[in-house]
């Protein structure tokens, strides 16, 4: 299995790494792979999400729950399909959020990698799933280690944004010190639930004017 993550998030999750839950999950998880199951993201795209927003560019965080489950979605990166695939539900809300929010368009294919680029950590709480089978890899050990992600940024960085979005999103926010950075709280955007209060939130435009007042570049959405 090709797994790295990079260096910033290897330095301060190194002691995770050492631990018995961490060391089950990687049993777990490699024998998933080798199992002959279909299991996404690819080994290489576990780590995306760090690889891709280093610590120290850490601006804003969106949580998700688990990566997709078919063909040619998961990437590593919460809410983001691979160019080229057709949106998912929750994403078309998204970008309808953004639109009416921002008052323009968002990017309109599925790849939301410009977002990491800029400082936009997609984190699912679980980092791997069987082909077809929602939250199959969840409960084995996921949720344990990006809560510690979340207690990372809490503890190395402030004035980062968090946009929660659904309660199991928002249970992250208990390790985070609302006094130092901005919590946003919604609904989550699936079309079961984004009108019960994810449109209309205006976190796009929240997020950018609580990063301009604390001295940093707005991220284009």
């Amino acid at each position: 299995m090709n797994v790295k993550i990079e260096e910033s998030w290897k330095e301060v999750l190194k002691d995770e790494f050492e631990k018995d839950y961490f060391k089950k999950l990687t049993d777990f998880v490699r024998g998933e792979y080798l199992s002959g199951k279909t299991i996404y993201p690819e080994p290489k795209n576990i780590f995306n999400a760090f690889n891709l927003t280093p610590l120290q560019n850490v601006r804003v965080v969106i949580i998700g729950q688990d990566p997709y489950h078919e063909p040619g979605q998961a990437h590593g990166l919460c809410f983001s399909v691979q160019n080229g695939i057709d949106l998912p539900p929750s994403l078309v809300n998204i970008y309808k959020e953004i639109e009416s929010d921002i008052g323009h368009k968002s990017i309109t294919h599925g790849d939301l990698t410009a977002w990491a680029n800029q400082g936009v950590l997609l984190l699912n709480s679980t980092l791997s799933v069987q082909a077809h089978l929602a939250a199959s890899h969840s409960g084995k050990g996921w949720e344990t280690f990006t809560d510690a992600v979340i207690k990372a940024i809490a503890e190395h960085r402030k004035n980062v944004v968090y946009m929660l979005w659904g309660s199991f999103a928002q249970k992250k926010a208990d390790f985070v010190d609302a006094n130092q950075n901005l919590i946003l709280k919604s609904a989550h955007p699936s079309p079961l639930s984004a009108y019960r209060g994810f449109f209309g939130n205006h976190h796009f435009s929240r997020a950018n004017e609580y990063l301009i007042a604390n001295g940093y570049k707005p991220i284009d959405w």
